[in-house]
């Protein structure tokens, strides 16, 4: 024990901390510019002088380390004058327009000089100049405010890993900058706005807009754009975001937001937000009150449920509703409707592998914390960039490669490329090769422990590829040992799976191997997610064959416990996956779909396809904020509430459960419902008694009815209790049962001399939902085609060029942009903007095992457009 003195006080600590931390603990404030929880200590600014006995000089608080008897003094005559001094030199060249800066209200800067002076400056010398910069459309530069205390460079570098500023020139031409000029090149994440303690970098979006006292509430709430679920602070006036902002004491995520999470908020402030209901009459779509809607849908459903029967019925959930919203609608469809037919887009990859996954290991193998990946000593990343599409995630695979960590990545490493140890680039579709290879060299030499039996009966069937097997991969035997041998010797790994290599051929092989090297390194899993809520879907039973709590519905146990909750009845076969549903509806079995916050016609392959099975129907409901593709062609068009606009929970990647509260109720957004009361005023057409008031009810009902859920409160979520597997009760002894396809056999790689396109997952994008968004726009405005420098070269293309893509599904043209890190051979698109989603000119088929999307006949011609 470490027993202090300061100011008087004293203060006992358990380790060695730095004095100011100590005086913190203390309730003491020491004043800091340069310091700021989670960087490393600089010691710059010389704010924090403190006194310490028997030290002859002023000490910086912020590097000093306590030690036990050290008596501290934080505010002498002594150190105000010195800190006097040192504010009254940062003044010399710091410009005093305090009335237009955006920074007023909230400046470090401004506060001190309040607290210590100086009354005035005595330099009569001019200040200097350095032109402000307005060449980045989202930050704003002022480099005569910049104090120099380096915080947004450390942010950058040792927390962001970015590494894309730094601090240029000499003495009082010191400016911080970006490394590629005027403009950023970076990922935009803001986190320096977060740490800027004056107005020498701020966002252009809030320009001499606000001041922070028109801040009238901030709400604490959840980002609703992928499955990390970062908590956040939304600044309210008037009824609008004016900023989305993180705090260091609140969530898991510390302080750090994302470029979507920061400023992709704009998205619900578009124009374009539905705001009445829409039917088709005449063929077009025309307003039409609340009423007439809900009696027309509901009357529609009556008479195709009389005619055909509840399974000619079916509904998609969304990843992007809350587990409100998803929970009634998996009620009205499965215990008003009588149908299991429900599922949602985390059939594309999601959650099939889950419960495959769970199937080999038992439920709960993916729900690990994110925050453990930075304390794991290495990481081997398959199918997908986790700092693209789970960028806090994806920091966390950084911070383990600075604490010494070897990342391993086996395909584009895109966000991770200068901290691979090992970059291991196969041809199109080998991974399965390279993956196989892998568990080969790891079951060499090893005895199984025999934990998992069914694992290690299928690892004895496994067929191993030779050297000369591994040459159609493109990398070589001797890597492939290398990080096998890496793996091998790691104490506390990870294995973070993507959707990429879901989406293949054989799908339940890739993640067998998977698995099975996890099995074999005892490494944890996590699996990457693109929807705030694909997990919450899963809980909440919006699967053809699973109940609320993950409880197959087929099992009459389990069926008959829920039905007694509800007293209602829920039929016993399972019900269509979505893909299943839109065969139904080509062929006709399907007649009626409500779609809730999703839009399959831009989402899935095949546009053509879906949009003649959609077609079909004889009665489409779509419920979404905005007018979407498959919105357009829809019989009735429901305007509902968007992520910043509704109350309820999300459950993230690692199976936390959070609270979503509401922000805003704009002079648009009050037209839109939540979604979960539309469904039940809808359920009410059919008899359903039970009345919901408020969110709250559903949350209580969730709790009865799911056996995972039991107990778990909102003010238990609110308090951080909501972790995995919360106070239910996970299903147990499901596990082992499950096939893998062609164990035994290798798969057939053949070489295409046309490229294939592949489905780009860009950083500042969140699919079509960010496509509203002002801000992440004017980073990424348009749809680009990206290829390898060296196919561009063979095509006679050059950069910003116009390219030509076509194969029998359609014809696209648009920019060029050239990458290295792209393979040869591959091509890759956005499946963003509207008219370019990249899904228009892909085929897909349906795995037989897992259930789950697979890529298929997506090649591609590419040529240069003549002018």
């Amino acid at each position: 024990m470490i027993k202090v003195t300061i100011d008087g006080r004293d203060v006992e600590l358990e380790n060695p901390v730095t004095v100011l931390e100590a005086a913190k603990q203390a309730g003491i404030i020491i004043p800091t510019l340069c310091y700021f929880e989670g960087l490393t200590p600089f010691g710059g600014c010389r704010l924090c002088l403190v006194e310490v006995e028997k030290l002859p000089k002023l000490q910086t608080s912020c590097t000093l380390m306590t030690a036990d008897g050290m008596v501290v003094r934080t505010e002498t005559d002594q150190i105000k004058a010195a800190r006097r001094s040192i504010l009254e030199f940062l003044l010399i060249n710091h410009p005093l327009d305090c009335p237009f800066c955006d920074k007023a209200g909230e400046c470090d800067l401004q506060d001190l000089v309040a607290r210590y002076g100086p009354e005035a400056g005595r330099f009569a010398e001019g200040k200097r100049r350095h032109p402000e910069s307005f060449d980045d459309p989202i930050i704003v530069r002022n480099m005569e405010r910049c104090v120099l205390c380096t915080r947004c460079v450390r942010m950058c570098n040792d927390l962001q890993a970015s590494y894309s500023i730094s601090v240029t020139g000499r003495g009082s031409h010191s400016f911080v900058e970006p490394f590629s000029g005027g403009k950023y090149n970076c990922e935009y994440c803001g986190n320096c706005l977060t740490v800027c303690p004056v107005g020498a970098i701020m966002s252009r979006l809030h320009r001499h807009t606000y001041r922070p006292w028109f801040v009238e509430k901030e709400i604490e709430t959840v980002c609703g754009f992928c499955g990390v679920g970062c908590s956040m602070v939304l600044q309210m006036r008037e009824n609008s975001i004016i900023r989305a902002i993180p705090r260091m004491d609140v969530g898991f995520n510390k302080g750090l937001l994302c470029v979507r999470g920061r400023f992709g908020y704009e998205n619900i402030e578009s124009e374009d937000q539905l705001t009445t209901p829409l039917m088709r009459v005449d063929g077009d779509l025309k307003q039409v009150s609340w009423e007439e809607a809900i009696t027309f849908i509901s009357g529609r459903l009556k008479q195709i449920r009389d005619s055909f029967g509840g399974k000619a019925i079916g509904a998609v959930a969304s990843g992007r509703c809350t587990n409100e919203d998803n929970y009634m609608l998996q009620k009205f469809i499965r215990f008003v409707i009588g149908s299991n037919n429900i599922d949602s887009s985390a059939r594309n990859y999601y959650a099939p592998a889950e419960t495959y996954l769970e199937s080999i290991f038992g439920q709960g193998i993916t729900a690990n914390l994110i925050s453990g990946i930075a304390n794991s000593d290495g990481v081997l990343v398959v199918g997908g960039d986790p700092t693209a599409i789970n960028p806090i995630l994806g920091l966390q695979v950084r911070a383990s490669w600075r604490s010494g960590g070897k990342v391993i990545a086996l395909g584009a490493p895109g966000g991770l490329k200068r901290f691979v140890a090992y970059e291991l680039m196969p041809k199109p579709y080998s991974e399965e090769l390279i993956l196989s290879a892998i568990v080969g060299r790891l079951l060499k030499g090893k005895t199984l422990s025999g934990e998992n039996t069914a694992v290690e009966a299928k690892l004895r069937s496994l067929r191993i590829p030779s050297d000369e097997d591994l040459k159609v991969t493109g990398i070589s035997p001797e890597d492939i040992a290398r990080a096998s041998d890496d793996l091998a010797g790691m104490a506390t790994p990870v294995v973070v799976i993507g959707p990429d290599i879901i989406q293949r051929e054989r799908a339940s092989k890739n993640l067998f191997l998977l698995g099975a090297i996890a099995y074999l390194i005892n490494a944890r899993i996590f699996l990457l997610s693109e929807r705030p809520n694909y997990q919450g879907v899963m809980d909440m039973g919006c699967l053809p064959d699973f109940l609320p709590g993950g409880r197959p519905v087929e099992l009459e146990m389990f069926r008959h416990k829920i039905e007694g909750a509800l007293d209602l009845k829920a039929p016993k076969d399972k019900g269509l996956t979505l893909f299943e549903m839109i065969n139904e509806a080509e062929t006709g079995g399907l007649k009626a779909l409500y779609v809730m916050g999703e839009n399959p016609l831009f989402n899935i392959p095949d546009s053509a396809r879906v949009k003649k099975a959609l077609g079909n129907l004889e009665l489409l409901v779509i419920q979404d904020v905005h007018l979407t593709e498959t919105a357009e062609i829809a019989d009735v068009v429901l305007p509902a509430t968007a992520w910043p606009e509704k109350e309820g929970t999300f459950t993230n990647l690692e199976r936390r459960v959070q609270r979503v509260r509401k922000a805003r109720r704009g002079k648009m957004a009050s037209y839109g419902r939540d979604d979960w009361m539309i469904i039940a005023d809808i359920a009410e057409r059919f008899g359903m008694t039970r009345k919901y008031h408020r969110v709250e009810d559903v949350w209580e009902e969730i709790m009865h009815v799911s056996a995972l859920h039991t107990g778990l409160s909102y003010e238990d979520i609110a308090d951080g209790k909501a972790v995995w597997p919360y106070s239910g009760e996970p299903l147990r002894g499901m596990e082992g049962d499950f096939s893998v396809e062609g164990l035994k056999d290798l798969p057939r790689i053949q070489d295409s001399e046309k490229p294939y396109l592949m489905i780009e997952k860009p950083l500042y994008h969140s699919g079509t939902f960010s496509r509203k968004s002002r801000a992440l726009l004017s980073i990424y405005p348009e749809p680009y085609l990206t290829i390898n420098p060296l196919l561009s070269e063979r095509l006679g293309l050059a950069e910003g060029e116009k390219a030509r893509i076509s194969n029998e599904r359609g014809v696209l043209e648009l920019k060029v942009k050239l990458n290295e890190d792209v393979p040869d051979g591959q091509v890759f698109l956005s499946n963003i903007f509207k008219g370019f989603g990249a899904m228009g000119l892909i085929g897909f088929g349906i795995d037989p095992d897992i259930g789950s999307l697979y890529i298929r006949d997506n090649t591609v011609r590419v040529e240069k457009v003549l002018v």
